[in-house]
């Protein structure tokens, strides 16, 4: 998993530039300290070359006469020339000039293994001398059929190398810095078109399309097809458009849906206001009616007392779907769910019913007779969708003062899980997972909800069938 701070492009792009340059400087860092070791150690060998054998011929000198004061002749070698004569496998001098002296260097069994196995070649090679540390030597055939082994150390070629490469890493590691920083720049100024159709994206997320919002916000400013940024932007552009004529044409719709409505709703309420009078005033005549007759004006009267209750909510919805302002009284919650309790209980004695309620009265700004209507629709919904015997909870809280939450919760066989997402949508019923033993218009849920919101609050299922109505306090 990547850290945070490489999930971003941004932050990806940088790091991969200044990866690269860093990769880049390693490059020229191996390839500049090898070819520069190569050339030094190239030299050391001309200079042996140059020297030949003439040191450790100067030291089989000395051993033919040791009584001499003079000793080998170090004239013309450089401090740290190490020389040796090898004869029948065996070393039988070795020294190494310290400046104008020379001295005797002891010699392991190692270093007359490594000597031993030098190729007469007159070429150089690495030698590592237990006393003096890495030698270039180069061997050479004598004329007593000995081998002359001359030498230069490699810590000169050793100490400009590493003084190189700590002058590289430091060079480097400001340019590596210094380029990070500019990395950073240029990629953030090269990123703001993609910020711009970014912040355009948020900004399309955070409005409210699905309450009917269509003024989409500016569109992207970056759509020059020759880039990609660019045809993202475009792209963008394009579908905003779209997706705000689909919203306009959606919203023109069900504008039209309302005003249709409203208009049959409020058209309706007199012929059966005048079908529910005459079925009354029929059934209320003293003269015989034959049985059947009056039957039939009995479910003509009850019809029509349906259909004006489903008037009745569609006119609520259509009112409240047109934005109309409800009443602004103060409103005693305590009394209400009291009343509406009450009434329930009445309508429901096969339910068993309680209330939790605090002990001080709560009291909202709202529409008194609204917020009747929102809980006597919970109170029915829990009576004719549940089972007779049925707990039904009224709760009135203020965990979060001034906020007030309304629950009303049963112990029934709860809300099928398939309908739980649209339960306050219109004409949604849960009529396959609750037994019903009275009608219903399926509009009550969506009056709840349209209630609650028109007062500022929210209206959800919680669990198998608990509603929870959140409203604002005083």
């Amino acid at each position: 998993m990547k850290p945070p701070y490489v999930r971003t492009l941004r932050a990806r792009l940088t790091l991969g530039l200044v990866v690269l340059l860093a990769l880049s400087c390693l490059a020229v860092g191996v390839a500049t300290t090898t070819a520069l070791q190569r050339f030094l150690v190239s030299r050391i060998d001309q200079q042996l070359t140059v020297v030949g054998g003439r040191f450790p011929a100067s030291l089989l000198e000395h051993e033919h006469r040791p009584d001499e004061d003079n000793r080998p002749d170090s004239r013309g070698q450089a401090s740290g020339t190490f020389g040796a004569r090898l004869f029948g496998g065996r070393v039988t001098r070795a020294a190494v000039v310290r400046g104008q002296a020379v001295e005797s260097v002891p010699i392991a069994a190692a270093d007359v293994r490594a000597l031993s196995a030098l190729p007469a070649d007159g070429h150089g090679h690495d030698v590592e001398l237990t006393a003096l540390g890495d030698y270039r030597v180069s061997a050479s055939r004598g004329d007593d059929g000995d081998v002359l082994v001359s030498g230069l150390p490699l810590w000169p070629v050793e100490d400009t190398v590493h003084r190189l490469e700590l002058v590289e890493l430091t060079v480097f590691g400001g340019v590596l810095i210094a380029a990070g920083i500019a990395a950073a720049a240029w990629v953030r100024l090269t990123l703001r078109p993609l910020r711009r159709v970014a912040a355009t994206a948020s900004r399309v997320t955070e409005l409210p399309l699905a309450s009917g919002e269509v003024a989409m916000p500016e569109r992207v400013p970056d759509t020059d097809p020759r880039t990609e940024v660019g045809q993202v932007g475009a792209a963008l552009n394009r579908m905003l458009g779209h997706v705000e004529n689909a919203l306009a044409r959606r919203h023109a719709s069900e504008e039209r849906l309302r005003r249709f409505a409203a208009d049959a709703s409020h058209e309706l309420r007199t012929p059966v206001a005048a079908i529910r009078g005459h079925a009354e005033l029929a059934l209320r005549t003293r003269e015989d009616v034959p049985p059947d007759v009056r039957h039939a004006l009995g479910r003509i009267e009850a019809e029509s007392v349906r259909m004006t209750d489903l008037v009745d909510d569609l006119l609520l919805l259509a009112r409240l779907d047109a934005g109309r302002p409800l009443e602004s009284e103060p409103v005693d919650l305590t009394r209400l769910v009291l009343d509406a309790t009450s009434d329930a209980r009445a309508a429901g004695p096969d339910h068993r019913w309680e209330m939790v309620l605090p002990e001080e009265p709560v009291t909202i700004t709202g529409d008194a007779r609204r917020l009747h209507q929102l809980l006597a629709n919970l109170l029915a919904n829990a009576r004719t969708h549940t089972p007779p015997g049925t707990h039904v909870t009224v709760r009135l809280t203020q965990p979060l003062p001034p906020a007030v939450v309304l629950e009303v919760e049963d112990d029934g066989p709860g809300v099928p899980a398939e309908v739980r997402d649209e339960i306050f949508q219109r004409f949604v019923r849960a009529d396959h997972g609750r037994s019903r033993t009275a009608g219903g218009t399926g509009l009550g849920l969506s009056i709840v909800q349209a209630v609650a919101a028109a007062h500022g609050g929210t209206a959800r299922l919680v669990g198998r069938s608990t509603f929870r109505i959140t409203l604002p306090g005083r």
